[in-house]
């Protein structure tokens, strides 16, 4: 292997679990090169069977390695593969130039005796060592998405690093809440060139100023002080903006389905569900905010009274929190129940509010349950969902390309509610700060059409709220 350093070009060692987790990880290194050993090549073969994410993922690997090792001899493989010789690679935002080298002769084992080198994860980090001494002038870093794999190198002196292309923010605190807090001095900075409107009983104004280049559309704004000011911005070009003052739900007069907001976000959360124009919504929030109870609410009321969609599909991703509890009989409905509690309690709260006697509380259950239909994610690849309500629980758990595949399963007049708690997620390899819900609310932030809001106050009960603080 004729490794090449020149400059500031690192080497990075990828881990198998990097190239499961993303496929195209190999074009997100920039100008620096990669080097694959063959112990990981031989796990990606032992994976690469099945219908699951990760076999995939494998298979994917396998075509790019594939296509980059065309019409390559034995010496252009030793001397590196340049990335570029991929014609179908996947866009990238950044570059690369780097090379790709695999291992093709046996590195020297400089591994300690307590750490016998036929493990998978030990002939790894004996290659990484290996590197390291043969190539002291270059930068040579393991990458790996497994901790107690980077514990063991650090305890061996190594360089090792979490793969961060699949990151989307640095830090979860950075991450779009969807609400921001006007100062009391809002109106004396921004209110000079004020315009204002009445249009369909509704209250418009437009305004220039100083914050109005950091709003998003469809961001909440309100104020803090007795005026209660609370607008939803509709449009903005970087020096003006439009905001629509927000309808106020918290009262009985004007409940949805029985149900009022209880505070500031809830109210914003049911002005997003509500609106017609605004097709995917992302909910977030801890146990016991209402994301769920808000969601079903909304839908119900545009589905059974307005008539704007024919019915709701409620879906989620079948993660358990503990062990599995192993086969589930009966259809793709009977199949998804147990993991639809949190659905089944809703709608008995919702069906409880449209009668009196036993009798019209059972009657309503029935009428609601005709139009709530549950599905798997299993079976969403290829479908089209036309004039649908669909509601997205435990999004937390998917990953971007999971949550790609389902939201473009949607068609004409179809409004999609993705709800979810990032501190909640199940799935292996995955973060607060790498979940495809984060993606998606980063990503969506910005169009006209999308809206988002995190839900910080739970309004479940005071036992559920101080357990929620304190453990």
């Amino acid at each position: 292997m004729n490794i090449q350093s020149s400059g500031d070009k690192k080497l990075f060692v990828l881990d198998t679990n990097v190239l499961m987790h993303d496929p195209t990880s190999i074009f997100h290194f920039q100008e620096h090169n990669i080097f694959v050993p063959m112990v990981v090549l031989e796990e990606l073969d032992r994976a690469k069977r099945g219908l699951s994410d990760v076999s995939r993922n494998v298979r994917q690997v396998s075509r790019f390695l594939d296509e980059l090792i065309q019409g390559a001899d034995r010496k252009s493989i030793n001397d590196g593969l340049p990335l570029s010789r991929i014609e179908h690679s996947p866009s990238v935002d950044a570059p690369f130039d780097g090379r790709l080298y695999f291992q093709t002769r046996q590195l020297s084992n400089f591994l300690p005796e307590s750490m016998p080198g036929h493990i998978a994860d030990n002939s790894i980090l004996a290659v990484v060592l290996a590197l390291t001494k043969e190539h002291p002038d270059i930068n040579v870093i393991l990458v790996s998405k497994d901790i107690n794999m980077r514990i063991k190198a650090a305890a061996l002196e190594l360089n090792a690093e979490d793969y961060h292309s699949d990151q989307t923010l640095e830090d979860i605190d950075l991450l779009y809440s969807g609400a921001e807090t006007l100062d009391d001095d809002f109106w004396e900075e921004h209110g000079s060139k004020m315009e204002s409107w009445l249009e369909h009983g509704r209250t418009f104004y437009r305004i220039g100023g100083p914050l109005v280049a950091d709003w998003y559309p469809n961001q909440y704004l309100y104020m803090e002080n007795e005026t209660n000011f609370e607008a939803i911005v509709r449009k903005c070009d970087g020096e003006t903006a439009i905001l629509e003052l927000a309808r106020d739900y918290r009262s009985k007069h004007n409940n949805v389905w029985g149900i009022t907001a209880k505070n500031r976000e809830q109210n914003f959360a049911l002005n997003v569900l509500l609106d017609p124009d605004i097709d995917f919504v992302t909910l977030l929030g801890t146990a016991g905010t209402g994301k769920t109870l808000l969601a079903l609410a909304a839908g119900l009321s545009m589905t059974m009274e307005h008539k704007l969609y024919q019915e709701i599909i409620m879906t989620r991703e079948t993660v358990p929190v503990g062990e599995d509890i192993g086969f589930l009989p009966g259809s793709e409905e009977e199949k998804m129940a147990p993991w639809m509690g949190a659905l089944m309690d809703n709608l008995e709260l919702l069906g409880s509010r449209s009668g009196t006697s036993e009798w019209e509380q059972g009657a309503s259950h029935n009428i609601l349950m005709n139009r709530v239909k549950i599905r798997s994610l299993n079976f969403m690849r290829g479908r089209t969902f036309l004039n649908r309500y669909l509601v997205l629980d435990e999004a937390q758990n998917l990953t971007p390309k999971q949550l790609k595949t389902l939201i473009t399963r949607a068609g004409p007049g179809t409004k999609i509610i993705c709800i979810g708690n990032l501190g909640q997620i199940d799935t292996p390899y995955l973060t607060a700060t790498t979940s495809g819900l984060t993606y998606v609310v980063d990503r969506f932030k910005t169009w006209e059409n999308s809206a988002h809001i995190t839900l910080r106050r739970g309004e479940r009960s005071r036992l559920a709220d101080y357990a929620s603080d304190i453990l």
